[in-house]
């Protein structure tokens, strides 16, 4: 899949929007973003003055080595982590603005989450799993089940809604999670690895569902990942390096110049 044809050169981040497509909004607006773990001599400076923005309709890629700040920086994006410094304002609203019910009530309407390890509940079928985000959300039982069967036919597990997790390869499991991300219809999809534990074949099918629900839908998707193999789906690619932004590029060939 070729990348979407209106961007701009390989930049260096010298303003938050470097290669982002004319005319899309802006989903997602970090500016200056810090966030330390310890204190005294035991402080990691995990991001160190984040500026960048995301749009809608994009698939975004976060790479670099292992302890760079790119999981740190979701978790402040997702609301699951609060920053030490900064803005962050995710569709006009900023986290620090809200109460903890007013945030947990924004994130589950607006945000779905792709872990690298599935986080799917063993006891419970794939249906049941994909439903969780609308039975949060205050959907009764059997209209959340409807639509989380739904959601799995359209990522091709339509046979299986009463399957246990277990039943499944790893591929489908990722699917089912994707499902589960997608199923209460969040503006901002953020995925961990998502195809760290899956063989090249299934983690293609993986990205290309991923890359087809930002393009039909104009969401925005932060995907962090090491996996080489799959750069070729992203709109952009910003690489950090010990909490920085060195770069974002349109074209993964130029992360190594």
């Amino acid at each position: 899949m070729q990348m979407t044809q209106a961007l701009h050169t390989t930049s260096t981040l010298t303003d938050p929007h470097a290669g982002l497509a004319q005319g899309r909004a802006i989903a997602v607006k970090c500016r200056a973003i810090t966030k330390s773990y310890g204190t005294g001599d035991n402080v990691v400076r995990a991001l160190r003055g984040i500026d960048l923005d995301i749009a809608e309709g994009e698939l975004i890629m976060l790479v670099g080595p292992s302890g760079c700040g790119k999981t740190t920086l979701i978790s402040v994006i997702a609301g699951v982590l609060d920053r030490d410094g900064g803005e962050c304002v995710v569709f006009g609203q900023d986290y620090e603005k809200l109460n903890s019910t007013e945030r947990a009530r924004f994130r589950a309407q607006n945000i779905g989450f792709v872990f690298q390890s599935f986080n799917l509940i063993p006891t419970l079928s794939i249906a049941e799993n994909v439903s969780v985000p609308l039975l949060i959300q205050g959907k009764g039982r059997h209209a959340a089940l409807r639509e989380a069967e739904a959601m799995l036919d359209r990522v091709g597990l339509g046979k299986r809604v009463k399957d246990l997790p277990q039943k499944l390869s790893g591929g489908q499991q990722q699917r089912v999670a994707i499902a589960r991300a997608l199923v209460h219809h969040p503006r901002l999809v953020v995925c961990d690895e998502p195809t760290s534990a899956l063989d090249a074949a299934t983690g293609e099918v993986v990205m290309k569902l991923l890359r087809q629900v930002a393009v039909e839908s104009g969401r925005a998707l932060v995907v962090v990942t090491h996996d080489q193999r799959i750069f070729r789906y992203a709109d952009r690619i910003a690489a950090l390096d010990d909490g920085h932004i060195e770069r974002i590029v349109t074209d993964a060939k130029d992360l190594q110049h």
